[in-house]
């Protein structure tokens, strides 16, 4: 086993704070809004069908099966920023590890809470778990994260793949299975997904693991950190996924939106294809963010340092998300969830994300770190 580091032997340790990676946290919180929003409406054809057909294949393309890796790989990098971190600071294996696992049970509670009181879509306590199995990996070679990662990568494929393609072989709708549509019967609703949260949580589990491995060995290499550095690669990682990933998520796109209507084998290899190359999709979007950052550190704009400060607040303003979509698609709230279809919900989803970001750089000026934050920081590094 090797002990990972992001500092090369040799050189200074550096405080700045990285630009890349907090604007890809920033925008992945818009990838998740996307990916979280369309999920809440009852009547996926409510509206006008062209536009709603044009947001499924933009979402099939783009969002779905691509938030959560995009998160996965920006996850693992952060396990290695914060073990460098406390390294730099003095701290030792055992303690840092004690560290990084309360934080992980942490970040589990928190999404218990999250999914009793809000949604039953979470991915908190999905990474949280994940952090406390895959601590121990941090200090594991680069070619056991691959293998690990690759190995992986195939059950959580078929996971997703046949939960796509089951809907679709019976002539339903993926987004009627997985809908999180909700009632005026607030405990009935919480009970439901309080049952369902551990098989769901086995389940993100798996699925995440490719993704926060990966994330490590990009970490140890400092890809995010030093893009400049970096460019070339960053360039051929971001144009291969996100060529392939098109290429394998555009049969499936077809598909839901009626444009090409497999049966069989050709069904089950679209439905399978979307989620492995949405992986690399996702992957490629953190790096594309990457390069955009080296353009960025040059000239800041308004806009750069909101999605920063966004980035740097995105557990505060993720559970802000659920407030929002809960709020406006519930019976108890505004209850649009039987009146907008995909469009409607994915404008729903890029609405709430300005909203947080007009929020993460008032925030920024008021010079507050975001409550979410605070509060982790509290209860894992209390002792």
């Amino acid at each position: 086993m090797t002990t990972p580091t992001q500092v090369p032997p040799g050189s200074p340790v550096t405080t700045k704070r990285a630009l890349a990676p907090d604007l890809a946290r920033g925008g992945m919180l818009l990838a998740i809004a996307f990916a979280h929003a369309p999920l809440f409406v009852v009547a996926t054809d409510r509206g006008n069908a062209l536009a709603n057909d044009l947001a499924i294949f933009f979402q099939t393309l783009f969002v779905n099966n691509h938030a959560r890796p995009m998160f996965a790989f920006l996850f693992g990098y952060s396990l290695v920023q914060l073990l460098n971190g406390q390294t730099a600071r003095g701290g030792d294996w055992p303690t840092v590890r004690k560290l990084l696992r309360r934080r992980g049970w942490w970040l589990l509670a928190f999404g218990f809470v999250h999914v009793a009181l809000l949604a039953s879509i979470d991915i908190l306590a999905v990474y949280g778990l994940s952090a406390v199995l895959l601590v121990g990996m941090l200090r594991f070679r680069d070619s056991a994260l691959l293998w690990t990662a690759g190995l992986i990568m195939v059950p959580s494929t078929v996971v997703i793949g046949l939960v796509t393609w089951y809907p679709l072989s019976q002539g339903q709708s993926v987004y009627d299975m997985v809908s999180v549509a909700g009632t005026t019967d607030l405990w009935q609703m919480a009970m439901e997904r309080v049952q369902s949260w551990p098989i769901d949580l086995i389940v993100g589990v798996i699925m995440v693991v490719p993704g926060v491995l990966l994330g490590m060995w990009a970490a140890r290499r400092r890809m995010l950190d030093e893009p400049t550095r970096h460019r070339t690669l960053l360039v051929r990682i971001t144009v291969i996924t996100t060529v392939v990933s098109l290429a394998g998520s555009a049969p499936l796109g077809l598909v839901l939106t009626g444009a090409w209507k497999p049966q069989g084998a050709a069904l089950l290899a679209a439905s399978l294809a979307q989620p492995i190359t949405g992986y690399l999709g996702g992957i490629g979007m953190a790096t594309g963010i990457a390069l955009i950052a080296i353009v960025a550190e040059r000239r800041r704009n308004r806009l750069t340092v909101a999605v920063e400060a966004l980035g740097q607040r995105s557990l505060s303003l993720y559970l802000f998300q659920s407030i929002v979509f809960v709020a406006v698609f519930y019976p108890f709230g505004l209850g649009l969830q039987d009146d907008l279809g995909i469009a409607g919900a994915t404008g729903v989803g890029a609405a709430t994300w300005l909203l947080s970001l007009v929020i993460a750089d008032l925030m920024r000026r008021l010079g507050h770190r975001g409550p979410a934050e605070i509060l982790l920081r509290r209860l894992a590094y209390r002792r």
